[in-house]
């Protein structure tokens, strides 16, 4: 079924909060993606999709910032301390890429920076990480339903 302007419309604003809320930027994709679940507008699907697809995406872009910020770790405005920096890579050269699965966490956006900054392998990076933001959104998804019933 082709979705109709409207739910377009839902489902464009639903990616892009997804695909904030993944950057370093302050987004709630969460807020939006339970209510077009409770609307009902929109498949479920749908809403899966586009806000798994646009919060993978999301980190994406964390994940190519820290691919090339190192470079600038010297520099005064650099946003984290030497010291931050260090205990970030250690955390990752510790627990490795696993760390992604967390990637849906509160500080998630920052391992995503960190893999790109310790040259994670893009294919594994972007696997664990849709892993992860999948079934973030998925557990939503169901206590959004338990609550509805």
């Amino acid at each position: 079924m082709i979705p109709d302007p409207g739910q377009i419309a839902q489902l464009a604003g639903l990616f892009a909060a997804a695909f904030g809320a993944a950057t370093l930027l302050p987004f709630q994709s969460e807020v939006v993606f339970v209510a077009l679940q409770a609307a009902g507008t929109v498949s479920l699907v749908s809403i899966l999709t586009v806000a798994s697809v646009g919060n993978t995406l999301g980190s994406v872009v964390n994940y190519v910032m820290g691919r090339g910020i190192e470079r600038f770790r010297h520099r005064r405005w650099f946003p984290v301390t030497e010291a931050q920096l260090e205990r970030a890579q250690g955390w990752y050269a510790r627990w490795g890429v696993w760390t992604l699965l967390m990637s849906w966490a509160p500080l998630g956006d920052g391992f995503t920076v960190v893999a790109g900054i310790m040259r994670t392998p893009v294919w594994l990076f972007v696997t664990l990480v849709a892993i992860a933001k999948t079934g973030r959104y998925l557990v939503l998804a169901w206590i959004t339903a338990q609550a509805m019933a």
